[in-house]
């Protein structure tokens, strides 16, 4: 068994702008537990413990339904939380792309066939780049410092390929292991 996930990996150049916020919000935003930048993806669904001889099949299903689903950009801007600045658990940069919704959707539909459920709540398109602990809070300013952040551009990457990982949970943090790409077309991209 193995613990996978479907995503796709942002530009290079975009990750050391978001590893700058991360630095300057650390100062700010003690109480947070950081994510590591090498492991910045956008999230399209996570499978969970898989058996491994799921791979080729999971990724054989995906090519077939996502060609020719072609390239576009998808935008890294502003900062968030979930599920709100009174209670918030999960801090996050936005993703903007008309494209992505529609790529979530095909892929949720492609693999509930093979027994995955589907996500019960919206796509909300977003890199996480922390999470609190359950005892701790931001501080009051905390929203205020937030919306400081509210329309901050980080960068556009092109989305070529959506990614199958493995994630190995380590105790210095996930290690996550590229198992199989699935292309997307080469058509006129998408904006």
């Amino acid at each position: 068994m193995i613990r996978a996930f479907i995503a796709i990996e942002i530009d290079p150049k975009t990750i050391p702008k978001i590893s700058e916020a991360i630095a300057q919000l650390k100062l700010r935003v003690p109480e947070m537990r950081w994510i590591s930048p090498t492991n910045l993806h956008l999230t399209l669904k996570f499978l969970g413990d898989i058996d491994e001889a799921k791979v080729d099949p999971i990724a054989q299903a995906l090519q077939h339904h996502l060609h020719p689903f072609p390239r576009f950009i998808i935008n890294a801007k502003g900062l968030g939380v979930f599920p709100d600045v009174k209670r918030p658990r999960v801090l996050w940069v936005g993703l903007e792309g008309s494209p992505l919704v529609a790529l979530a959707s095909i892929v949720e539909t492609t693999l509930e066939p093979l027994g995955f459920v589907p996500e019960k709540r919206g796509f909300k398109p977003h890199l996480t780049i922390g999470r609190w602990r359950d005892s701790d809070k931001p501080s009051a300013k905390f929203g205020t410092e937030l919306g400081t952040w509210k329309e901050h551009e980080f960068g556009a990457s092109e989305v070529r390929n959506i990614i199958l990982f493995q994630s190995m949970l380590k105790p210095e943090g996930a290690v996550h292991r590229p198992l199989k790409q699935i292309a997307l077309s080469d058509a006129q991209p998408l904006d």
